[in-house]
């Protein structure tokens, strides 16, 4: 039986590839179960500081696989969805979407619901559930409005339009646009940049961020200055002084460092 879902690690960086080409990736019982799976050890495994997610074939995702003809509730069906959504929304590592081609329904949430979506010129992206007679779902009413505002997120899902990825980008849908034999490099890249940042600092910012699109700037503050500490605490703050004064760049570790405690 093939692989439905490949990994590859890479200098910390770990690719997720979505490996169903005929279905141009659809995610059907075995790959939500998988990616979901997938996504928890990315949690685990400290060697990770950052996540791409991808697809195989020239396609990312079309989505949820609704041809198999698997006889459960539907509301079981629905909790695979609910299992990958926030193991990717609760990973502290970056994550990068790297769109060729179709992202509709549940794939185009699945790469919203990265940092950062990297797309080609070719790529298209729809809101498809309307036009299967289904409400949006993998977080799509949580993430839309939050990107492009209540509006427009009711544009894109009540009418189901495909849009082209110069319409996404305008939107904030997408971060970059880059030509199809431009975007791997462009991905590793960007990869790179951001393993070699200070992973618990970034992490401390993603999660920031993220509570901060619902909290008051009083809550956002005081949640910020109970962040920087542990920053402080690590042998990134100082490596990145010593850095700067050395004229070198720094190199990052995350390592927790502990001050010693004077004799009694």
């Amino acid at each position: 039986m093939p692989e439905v879902l490949l990994s590859e690690d890479r200098a910390g960086v770990r690719t997720l590839t979505l490996n169903r080409p005929e279905r141009r990736n659809a995610l059907d019982a075995r790959l939500w179960v998988e990616l979901a799976d997938a996504l928890r050890l990315v949690k685990r495994d400290r060697g990770v500081r950052v996540l791409v997610l991808t697809g195989a074939g020239g396609a990312f995702c079309s989505g949820a696989d609704i041809g198999t003809g698997e006889q459960i509730h539907p509301r079981y069906k629905l909790d695979r969805l609910t299992d990958v959504a926030l193991a990717l929304h609760e990973l502290a590592v970056p994550t990068i979407a790297k769109v060729s081609g179709i992202a509709v329904g549940a794939g185009w949430n699945l790469a919203l619901g990265c940092d950062l979506v990297v797309a080609t010129p070719e790529s298209r992206f729809c809101q498809i559930f309307s036009k299967r007679g289904l409400s949006v779902d993998l977080g799509g009413s949580w993430l839309l409005p939050k990107i492009v505002g209540l509006q427009q997120a009711k544009r894109l899902v009540l009418l189901a339009d495909m849009v082209g990825a110069d319409e996404a980008h305008t939107l904030g849908l997408v971060t970059w646009v880059k030509a199809a034999d431009e975007i791997d490099a462009f991905v590793d890249g960007l990869a790179d940049r951001l393993a070699a940042g200070p992973p618990f600092a970034l992490a401390q910012s993603k999660a920031l961020l993220n509570d901060g699109a619902n909290s008051t700037l009083r809550e956002a503050l005081a949640n910020e200055a109970r962040a920087q500490p542990g920053n402080f605490a690590t042998a990134d703050s100082g490596e990145a002084y010593a850095a700067f004064a050395a004229k070198r760049d720094p190199e990052f570790t995350g390592a927790w460092t502990l001050y010693e405690r004077p004799e009694e």
